[in-house]
């Protein structure tokens, strides 16, 4: 399909009358999988720390526009969310590439740090390195869009901020779905009722992988005190913050929260989050007076954490990323 027939999609989402609520409008995407339409192809980046990151792409027509998709806490390019945006973006003829956080490929890292929701420096590299590389290959400058999900979008956004006007100077437009904007509020909501099920989900892979690595850095945290951990809020004093240079939870969480970077974005913006997104409270989402002009709010009622799903029964995964391409054609061109 030719990129000039993408249409103006600004349908406001309507959650399915036989899903009702935010925690079962998160659960059964995750759990349904749409089935990917697409083979990644997969490159190594060696680092010049000692370090790799995955790099999945999938690649598009020549001269098409390209997207760089951020994914979640514990993602990849397997996500369900990414799935659905792939097999959209596929059909347009878009290039897209997944960029991995470190040790969230399917292969543990190789250094002690790894990825948290404010490493906007990773951010900053990664954006650059792909466009560097994609545009060797491409001769006529195309748009450059980015997508993060989640943790992912939070640290996008703080990126933006950060760089203000510069940002330009790489990407057309952006979209953040289901941010963790103020990243205590969302840390407490994980960690109390129900959330505790995501919590655990959670904990299950990061504790895995933290083990890991005490087994190849010695003294790196205190293992007895991570086995006992059963909250975000724990593990991340026990091993997020000290490994990335945050004093405590309290002091990555304030440090590397989004919102705050919100009214300094220049770069036109599309931030997705439902209501009734059970990681983030509703209370804490900005109002107008708190982003900056070229960031466009889309809150709707229902959607839970990135999933978005449709009617008819059994669901289809479309509005998510249909709303974003079309904010991308014709508002970021």
């Amino acid at each position: 399909m030719k990129t000039d027939s993408i249409p103006l999609y600004a349908e406001p989402y309507v959650a399915p009358k036989w899903l009702p609520g935010g925690n079962a409008q998160t659960i059964y995407p995750f759990l349904m999988r749409q089935k990917p339409l697409f083979v990644y192809r997969r490159v190594r980046w060696e680092l010049d720390d000692g370090d790799f990151v995955d790099v999945d792409w999938l690649d598009g027509n020549t001269n098409a526009p390209l997207v760089i998709i951020f994914h979640g806490l514990e993602g990849g390019s397997n996500s369900h969310y990414i799935i659905s945006i792939k097999n959209i973006l596929q059909q347009y003829g878009w290039h897209s590439v997944v960029i991995h956080f470190r040790g969230c490929s399917g292969s543990p890292n190789r250094l002690p740090r790894a990825y948290h929701a404010g490493d906007s420096a990773e951010i900053d590299w990664m954006v650059k390195r792909i466009i560097r590389e994609h545009r060797q290959f491409n001769t006529e400058l195309q748009p450059v869009y980015a997508i993060g999900v989640s943790l992912g979008g939070n640290a996008l956004l703080k990126w933006l901020g950060e760089q203000g006007r510069d940002a330009g100077n790489w990407l057309n437009g952006v979209a953040a779905v289901s941010v963790p904007l103020d990243l205590a509020a969302a840390g407490a909501a994980l960690d109390s009722g129900f959330n505790q099920v995501y919590t655990h989900h959670f904990l299950s892979t990061l504790k895995y992988k933290s083990f890991e690595k005490l087994e190849k850095f010695p003294g790196l945290f205190d293992g007895k005190t991570l086995s006992k951990c059963k909250s975000i809020y724990d593990f991340d004093n026990i091993v997020t913050a000290p490994l990335h240079g945050f004093k405590d939870t309290d002091d990555y969480w304030q440090q590397s929260s989004s919102k705050q970077w919100l009214p300094r974005i220049q770069v036109p913006t599309l931030l997705i989050n439902a209501h009734n997104d059970p990681f983030m409270p509703a209370s804490v989402l900005p109002d107008a007076g708190e982003v900056s002009a070229t960031v466009t709010r889309v809150f709707p009622e229902e959607g839970g954490h990135a999933g978005f799903i449709q009617s008819p029964f059994p669901g289809n995964f479309e509005w998510l990323p249909r709303r974003i391409i079309s904010f991308f054609y014709h508002q970021c061109r």
